[in-house]
């Protein structure tokens, strides 16, 4: 089954074509990274219009690249949320006509799914149950995947995703937009104790995440320190440096804290680490001492494939598609798009009082 996926949640137009849900084919991905740049983060109106010059061209060269005709595709999917609806109408719309023009079947994935199909492509197939860890810009969340398509929410942020907490401490160091890459190659050169931060836990006991508290905790010691942002082609100085690593530290061991903790209760088969901040090789490392302490395989996608890109859609719709889902054209853009729930049968869950809902 050839499968055409189309991403345009948010700052990226995305275009690929996947072989039975696991051979990339084709995947084009434009950024629009030097665009909202100078502003420290996405500007939604600005990101719409560039999907909008982008769109035709990005899924034109994904055909390109794989040698296709565009009817030689057996389905079409694409990100329906969440995410900036104005990004996302431009993506879905698309995929919409073609669907019409080609008489292709379509299906709507959740970008979040996506980001957990991301792992299929480079790594060994997943074994079930699995625990999956999504961390990027919008979303941190924590998974337990009983079955293909099946998810439990076992964590979530309260408030700031991990990679939202990483582009505001940047962009509060004066270190630049996308934080995330910045505070890594700094902190590799810097000391992770230097700076005391505390791991923020949930006052009412659940497995949750919150980086807004450890983002105000920057902002105080910034202030009580006078330390100074760093300046246009200025050299961060140690104390930036060290400041970089104790951040990144806490934020490193308050996602594989609470990933180890819930493994142990729930005995996955699999660990999934995925999103646009598995990137950091911290978090890699961390993660992979997790594993191994529990004796079950991890997996990441590849560098690419971590950000946001459209094979990890096809992979997830193909999976849709050959179940017989399929989406009308009345199928929308849904700014909160929820994944699908299952029933709570693990006991231990049961007594913990944990909410699947996303």
């Amino acid at each position: 089954m050839l499968v055409l996926g189309i991403e345009s949640s948010c700052d990226e137009t995305a275009a690929a074509i996947v072989r039975d849900g696991r051979e990339m084919v084709s995947s084009v991905i434009s950024s629009q990274v030097d665009v909202h740049k100078r502003f420290g983060g996405v500007v939604p109106e600005l990101a719409s219009r560039e999907h909008l010059d982008k769109i035709v061209p990005v899924v034109d060269e994904a055909f390109e690249r794989a040698g296709l005709k565009k009817r030689d595709i057996d389905g079409i999917a694409v990100t329906a949320g969440p995410g900036l609806v104005g990004s996302l109408l431009v993506g879905v719309s698309f995929a919409k006509a073609m669907a019409f023009a080609l008489g292709k079947p379509l299906v709507g994935v959740n970008h979040i799914e996506g980001h957990i199909f991301s792992v299929v492509f480079e790594n060994p197939p997943v074994e079930y149950p699995a625990l999956a860890l999504v961390v990027s810009g919008g979303h941190t969340n924590l998974f337990h995947v009983p079955a293909p398509g099946k998810y439990k929410v076992v964590a979530r942020t309260r408030d700031d995703a991990a990679g939202e907490a990483f582009d505001k401490v940047a962009k509060m160091l004066g270190l630049g937009y996308p934080g995330g890459p910045i505070i890594e190659r700094l902190a590799r050169e810097g000391n992770p104790r230097s700076v005391r931060f505390s791991i923020p836990r949930m006052g009412d006991g659940r497995p949750d995440f919150s980086f807004s508290g450890l983002k105000t905790a920057v902002s105080k010691y910034v202030r009580e320190s006078s330390l100074k942002p760093v300046g246009a082609n200025e050299e961060p100085s140690q104390a930036i440096k060290d400041l970089a690593a104790s951040f990144q530290s806490v934020v490193v061991r308050s996602l594989t804290g609470t990933t180890a903790r819930l493994a142990e209760e729930l005995h996955p088969k699999t660990l999934i680490v995925a999103g646009g901040v598995a990137c950091n090789g911290a978090l890699r490392e961390e993660s992979r001492t997790v594993a191994a302490r529990l004796s079950v395989p991890v997996y990441f996608p590849s560098p690419h494939l971590s950000t946001d890109n459209a094979a990890m859609i096809a992979a997830a719709g193909t999976v849709k598609l050959e179940a017989g889902e399929r989406a009308g054209f009345d199928l929308n853009a849904d700014v909160n798009l929820r994944l699908q729930n299952v029933e709570v049968e693990d006991e231990a869950l049961r007594q913990q009082g944990v909410h699947y809902r996303l």
